[in-house]
């Protein structure tokens, strides 16, 4: 690690600052909208489900292209917040942390809804029947027993927001100590030759990776009931 520059290591804080605000946002909408889906009925919604997966299966740099239109200087969004806060999201941190999030989403959302779904309704009719709300339901019997598979969804989706690389680089940029996230510091070594460089940063990507995924495999649901029938 001694070889890693003070670019390299800003790069290594700002992929972390940006999957982690990524994936907070992430907890909120993913399992909100997880919840929502569920437990409601509702036309369209197998429609919505399909929007809202598409992120997963569509490549990052389409993903990219529509936030460009999206949140442009030419686009309604983009003006009015240029011309009202004087601020865009093209070019900054916080347009990395938009494009890791919608990149990221499907992955928190999925296991959520998975989760939620898993429940036995009965035992949230059961906290209905004795007067508890429907926020205390939420906060008390259904998050409570759907938190494995929310969390194992939740690393997934910052190991996916960490190495988010395509949809980052064209709303974002590669401007070093400011949008130069982690995977483009590693695409721009290797385009000027710094092997050694990419490598190490590679290393460490590949570490975080790993670690994230044997924590989402701990708290896989079932897990717990394989390692009981195991003994």
């Amino acid at each position: 690690m001694d070889h890693l520059t003070n670019l390299d290591w800003t790069a290594v804080f700002l992929s972390l600052k940006v999957a982690g605000v990524a994936t907070l946002i992430n907890i909120v909408l993913g399992v909100s909208v997880g919840y929502a889906l569920a437990r409601w009925r509702f036309w369209g919604r197998d429609l919505l489900d399909t929007l809202l997966t598409l992120p997963m299966v569509m490549p990052p740099t389409v993903l990219g292209y529509y936030l460009l239109v999206l949140l442009g200087r030419r686009s309604w969004l983009g003006a009015w917040l240029h011309d009202h806060f004087g601020f865009s999201f093209i070019f900054t941190w916080q347009g990395a942390v938009v494009a890791a999030s919608i990149v990221a989403f499907p992955l928190v959302f999925k296991p959520a809804r998975a989760a939620f779904e898993a429940i036995d309704s009965q035992l949230e009719q059961a906290a209905r029947v004795l007067g508890v709300s429907e926020f205390a339901i939420f906060f008390r019997v259904s998050l409570p027993l759907a938190w494995r598979g929310i969390m194992a969804g939740v690393l997934l989706g910052f190991a996916r927001a960490l190495g988010e690389f395509g949809a980052t680089l064209m709303v974002a940029g590669s401007i070093p100590g400011q949008t130069q996230t982690l995977s483009i510091a590693i695409y721009e070594a290797v385009q000027a030759g710094n092997d050694e460089g990419a490598n190490l940063l590679v290393l460490v990507t590949s570490l975080v990776c790993i670690i994230v995924l044997l924590s989402a495999n701990r708290l896989a649901p079932g897990r717990v009931g394989h390692r009981s029938h195991e003994i």
